[in-house]
């Protein structure tokens, strides 16, 4: 029914505050990795670009769940819009409803782009981590 409007809302404050982080930011600093190829620039993903990630990632869900509520007729194009709030007795069911699942939407839309952050990290760390031969690392036991 109306469980699109909590990732919506998350959505809002995201985009807000990735806005809002960005333009006290300084520039993306670029650390220089020395490889077997040469010098490689390496840059540190700024938390406004992350945050930003997360804001997608809500925007995309809220934006599939609106298609899904209009196609099953939930979502109309007259007002109250939701077809839930034009009954006090369904107002109830849809309160509840935007609570437990949209709600744990938005709580799995935030674990998703946690590992995100920890895979991205990953990566970062390895690129910026020396880079070993294979002989060097492998002992003959």
């Amino acid at each position: 029914m109306a469980c699109l409007l909590v990732p919506a809302a998350g959505a809002v404050v995201t985009t807000v505050a990735a806005k809002m982080i960005k333009s006290t930011e300084k520039d993306a600093v670029a650390l220089q990795v020395s490889t077997e190829h040469g010098i490689e620039t390496v840059e540190k993903i700024p938390f406004s670009k992350k945050l930003n990630w997360l804001s997608k990632l809500l925007w995309g869900g809220s934006a599939l769940l609106l298609f899904e509520h209009v196609w099953h007729g939930e979502v109309v194009p007259w007002f109250p819009f939701l077809t839930s709030a034009s009954n006090p007795a369904d107002t109830a069911v849809m309160l509840e409803e935007m609570a437990s699942v949209g709600g744990s939407m938005l709580l799995l839309i935030t674990l998703v782009w946690g590992g995100m952050l920890i895979v991205a990290g990953n990566i970062q760390k390895k690129a910026l981590q020396p880079q070993v031969s294979e002989k060097q690392g492998r002992s003959l036991i």
